[in-house]
């Protein structure tokens, strides 16, 4: 029979699965982020020109001027 405690039965499997779905949230985020490569300049030039934000003259300026 229910004794009136509101912590009890249902409501403590509930507070359980949210802690372990939390738990796997952090988990892969913590992953995700660790994962994520970071970018050289010259990848990232390499990428705009591709996408057509810069042309050809403007490519080649500044990758000159990145490798000095």
């Amino acid at each position: 029979m229910y004794d009136g405690h509101w912590f009890g039965g249902g409501f403590m499997w509930l507070v359980l699965i949210f802690f372990v779905v939390l738990f796997l949230w952090m988990t892969k985020s913590f992953n995700n982020n660790n994962n994520e490569k970071q970018q050289s300049a010259i990848d990232i030039l390499k990428e705009r020109y591709a996408k057509g934000e810069i042309n050809r003259e403007e490519y080649s300026a500044k990758k000159r001027d990145l490798n000095g």
